[in-house]
């Protein structure tokens, strides 16, 4: 009599795309995006060269203003996004690990749904894929989940005024040069 329990084994597919049928949406967990110091440090330094102009021109109108400012350690430490592991049984018959990160609507993926996932390596191989895109067969509905990006936890107003930044000093530097 074999006593021995057989779990089926769970592998990382290799291929970009794979067709099989969803067996299971996993517990998702919270993956911490890597902000570049080098890159923070610009962002920073070009906003850094407004914010003291706005401060200046604040000063002499005697005007308040300015919403709280992020720290360097809030900044640096970047974003959050949901990670969900994912299980799919291709055509093959094999038990196919991926990974989804970002948000996707509640409805739009269920058990046993026949679904086409596009897929990218991770820059840590011991990772599943990620998935890129989901092309769910059974309810005819194109899937593509969204995470945050650095850019996207810096926001638009400290990209703006760094952005503002470098020109002025461009500027700045162009008008030394020119005399």
């Amino acid at each position: 009599m074999d006593t021995e329990l057989h779990s089926p084994r769970v592998v990382h597919p290799t291929e970009r795309i794979v067709t099989g049928r969803l067996v299971r949406l996993m517990e998702g967990y919270g993956r911490e995006v890597r902000v570049g110091q080098l890159m923070l440090v610009a962002v920073l330094t070009g906003a850094g060269v407004v914010g003291l102009l706005l401060r200046l021109v604040r000063a002499l109108l005697n005007s308040g203003g300015g919403g709280p400012r992020r720290s360097f350690k809030e900044l640096k430490k970047g974003p959050e996004f949901l990670v969900t592991p994912v299980r799919v049984r291709d055509a093959a018959d094999r038990l196919l690990e991926v990974e989804l990160h970002g948000h996707l609507p509640q409805s739009a993926l269920h058990r046993g749904d026949h679904v086409q996932l596009t897929l990218r390596p991770q820059r840590d191989a011991d990772l599943p894929p990620r998935i890129e895109r989901i092309v769910n067969l059974t309810t005819t509905q194109l899937l593509t989940p969204r995470t945050a990006t650095v850019w996207s936890h810096l926001g638009p107003p400290l990209l703006l005024q760094a952005a503002l930044g470098v020109l002025l000093m461009l500027g700045v530097a162009a008008c030394s040069a020119l005399t």
